[in-house]
């Protein structure tokens, strides 16, 4: 959604030239007339104020993105939202939540620090299989290739996208500091996943060298 931005000054502007055009000014003393347009000129901005401050609620592919989010006791604001496609099919939208703001990929995946992508289905087409399949293709970018390591919680991860998936579904990947990688589905908590180096290769998803959609990942990053 496109905002208009305003200035106060072109607010001001129209406010008197509506003003003068009607004649307002000729009924009042000079104090009462600057107090009106003062009077009118506040109404105004709060007007404007509270339409621009809806229309810069974030909405992607029909979904409303939440500016911020509590997870685990760890509250998050919103780093930024894309839109996974394929072959021009919106499948869902993904939300990063982070304690701060930034556009450093690396530093995200480095970093210990509570952070959280939201997934929300936007497609009948993904399926449970399809989505299960896309997690190995995934992880086997972001580890280029090398998931020995990581097998036995790649496979618990993937456990958790074992039920029936359907379009309206949210998916919460929360990594929490001194728990592991939380997954809830629907706001069903579904396991944790210990080890910062599965956090890291998880996040690459999304965020790596090869990301499973780049305008996603700069929609993530706010880009």
């Amino acid at each position: 959604m496109k905002i208009i931005k305003i200035k106060e000054s072109e607010i001001k502007a129209v406010v008197s030239q509506i003003i003068k055009e009607t004649n307002t000014g000729m009924f009042f003393k000079y104090n009462e007339f600057d107090a009106l347009k003062k009077q009118i000129l506040t109404l105004l901005l709060v007007a404007f104020t509270g339409i621009f401050s809806a229309n810069a609620q974030q909405t992607v592919s029909g979904v409303k993105v939440d500016s911020k989010l509590s997870v685990e006791g760890q509250s998050l604001i919103l780093n930024g939202a894309g839109l996974r496609e394929k072959m021009w099919i919106d499948l869902y939208v993904g939300s990063l939540y982070l304690p701060t703001k930034t556009s450093n990929a690396k530093d995200i995946m480095d970093s210990k620090d509570a952070a959280a992508i939201k997934l929300d289905i936007v497609s009948g087409m993904i399926t449970s299989e399809k989505m299960i399949s896309a997690v190995n293709d995934g992880f086997e970018n972001a580890t280029n290739k090398n998931t020995a390591p990581l097998k036995a919680k790649i496979d618990k991860f993937k456990s958790f996208f074992k039920e029936e998936i359907k379009k309206g579904d949210t998916f919460i990947i929360a990594n929490v500091p001194g728990q592991g990688v939380v997954v809830f589905k629907n706001g069903v908590k579904k396991g944790t996943i210990d080890g910062h180096d599965f956090k890291r290769a998880l996040f690459g998803i999304w965020l790596g060298t090869k990301p499973a959609d780049k305008d996603l990942k700069e929609g993530m990053l706010g880009k």
